[in-house]
């Protein structure tokens, strides 16, 4: 009779998941994971390919609604532009990120050696290039935009987006970075609108 395979890749998911959590992406090793798994190393290829598409499988999901929320605040940004509300979006970005936070986790904190390790940088650079792109919007519609310093630019926008991750790094519990996600929106909403003067 054949063996569950779901039942064994069920086994190596968890396993894998426990050796990225200690090890890290760039430390994590197979024959630990096997072993974890109770199964043969070779028998972690009959599931996945390499050691990174073991690491995918454990973050795209997470990263997949991370962008799908992003990209719907983007469509409500370019399609409210007479309205600066921002509808909560720091506190929805953080209750995401904390309903993925052992994703986040492996994305932040253990990804190196991955193509994920760059993960905060690239989406700052989206950030910046929506914001840009917003903000040209602004001025085709007639409102008025300060001039500003790109490089100072760049800086706040990385600043903005890592302060979104921080609480996972720092080891806060849910609802102290529900908390600290309110004030992010208090902090940075203001300081932006000002700097930029829309």
């Amino acid at each position: 009779m054949p063996r569950d395979k779901t039942e064994s890749h069920k086994r190596i998911i968890e396993a894998a998941k426990k050796e990225f959590m200690e090890y890290g992406f760039a430390d994590a090793s197979l024959r630990r994971i096997a072993a974890e798994a109770g199964i043969q190393v070779g028998g972690l290829y009959k599931h996945f390919a390499s050691k990174d598409e073991m690491f995918d499988s454990l973050v795209e999901p997470a990263i997949r609604d991370f962008h799908s929320l992003y990209h719907e605040m983007e469509q409500n940004y370019f399609s409210h532009t007479d309205s600066q509300e921002n509808n909560n979006e720091a506190s929805r970005m953080m209750a995401l990120i904390y309903d993925h936070l052992d994703e986040f986790k492996l994305l932040i904190m253990k990804s190196q050696g991955s193509r994920y390790e760059d993960f905060v940088h690239e989406t700052a650079k989206i950030e910046e290039e929506v914001t840009l792109r917003y903000l040209e919007l602004l001025r085709s519609n007639g409102c008025t935009v300060n001039e500003f310093d790109m490089t100072e630019f760049h800086l706040l926008t990385t600043s903005y987006i890592e302060s979104f991750f921080q609480p996972v790094t720092h080891g806060l519990n849910k609802e102290q970075a529900m908390h600290y996600a309110a004030t992010l929106e208090q902090f940075f909403q203001p300081a932006w609108k000002q700097w930029l003067g829309i």
